[in-house]
């Protein structure tokens, strides 16, 4: 008797792989023999547009590559060129970032949060989460004129000094209060526990293996969070949340865990910008900015892991190349590894524990 294989498309318009990303599985039945990630049907060529444009015209295109957390790919690119023109940020200016940063990364991880579960078939916890980051996105709106592309932060400083401080405090008080309802409506679910528990399961040296970082490593038990290397958050009191299991449920928790460090660090950034005098900053001249001759790197700790520029610079008002490294582009490359062995019914569940968004990934 021959046993055949069958050979299936997921993607890349499935509502559940989260972008146009195809998975290319060969099936024994329900059961994955072999994952295939095909990507590049979103490709935007967000590194060659750089070569053609200035640096102050490169700026507000970065929050695109990833459309959830865009103040992370800004605060980069800032970085990029305050490090090669040796330009030291105001205290006050770096506080607004941390704050802006963390309140982006809650924002990321709700929006995941509700995809999660709608993968899952739950549909409630979609518009629970989504209420609670409507929040934070209209404070966003507020400060910046934007919901999404923000493009606030600046060479030398951020746009205009912080206000609604106010607004911030409630909403990381919500925020704390509805983590509690998660817990009792999706933690606890008979239903959840038996799509993620034991699913998906990375060690720590396959994880290291395929250079996974951010939250997805730090459930799998490695210690490893670059905001403590950061001299941005110098000073701040920063917890890692490093969980042993590395399956999706513990993915999920470890998401949960992040958001209340994530309220700690605005907690503390607040208690500093309530007693703190009018921003003042010198802003870089963007119009004839040109970076020294040389090679420029920096590193943040985004919400789908370690992202980092690089620039390589001619001394032209351009980048003669810039690259970016992206938590999600690894992830996708995990699934090669992570989804063998496992039932069709369970692709979703592994694949969007990893908190994947495609824009990271053809850029």
């Amino acid at each position: 008797m021959t046993i055949t294989t069958l050979k299936l498309n997921l993607g890349p318009q499935h509502p559940s792989t989260h972008g146009v990303l195809r998975l290319l599985l060969e099936l024994d039945g329900e059961k994955i023999l072999s994952c295939e990630p095909d990507i590049g049907y979103l490709h935007r060529g967000m590194e060659k547009m750089a070569e053609k444009l200035s640096y102050i015209q490169y700026l507000p295109t970065v929050d695109r590559i990833d459309y959830l957390a865009g103040f992370f790919y800004s605060e980069l690119l800032c970085r990029i060129v305050e490090k090669a023109l040796g330009i030291e940020i105001p205290e006050k200016v770096r506080v607004i970032r941390v704050l802006l940063l963390e309140l982006n990364r809650i924002s990321s991880h709700l929006l995941w949060i509700g995809a999660f579960l709608m993968d899952l078939g739950a549909v409630s916890p979609f518009f629970y989460a989504f209420r609670d980051r409507e929040m934070i996105l209209r404070y966003f709106e507020k400060l910046t004129g934007q919901r999404m592309m923000y493009n606030y932060f600046v060479f030398g400083g951020v746009r205009r000094d912080i206000d609604f401080l106010e607004e911030v405090e409630n909403i990381i008080s919500v925020v704390s209060e509805k983590l509690n309802d998660y817990d009792k409506i999706i933690t606890e679910n008979p239903i959840f526990l038996r799509r993620t528990l034991n699913k998906g399961i990375l060690d720590k040296e396959t994880a290291l293996n395929y250079s996974i970082t951010g939250v997805n490593l730090r459930a799998s038990g490695v210690d490893f969070d670059y905001r403590f290397q950061d001299c941005l958050y110098k000073g701040f009191d920063i917890g890692t949340v490093v969980l042993e299991k590395g399956d999706a449920f513990t993915r999920y928790q470890a998401r949960t865990l992040e958001i209340k460090e994530s309220i700690k660090i605005i907690r503390q950034a607040l208690d500093y910008l309530k007693k703190s005098a009018k921003l003042e900053q010198k802003l870089v001249n963007p119009v004839n900015l040109k970076l020294p001759e040389g090679d420029y790197y920096a590193d943040i700790e985004a919400p789908r892991g370690l992202a980092s520029c690089f620039v390589r610079s001619l001394g032209e008002k351009e980048p003669y190349r810039l690259k970016w490294r992206t938590g999600s582009y690894y992830s996708v490359n995990l699934l090669r590894k992570l989804l063998v062995g496992e039932f069709l019914n369970d692709a979703i569940a592994i694949s969007g524990s990893l908190d994947i968004i495609l824009p990271e990934v053809d850029k």
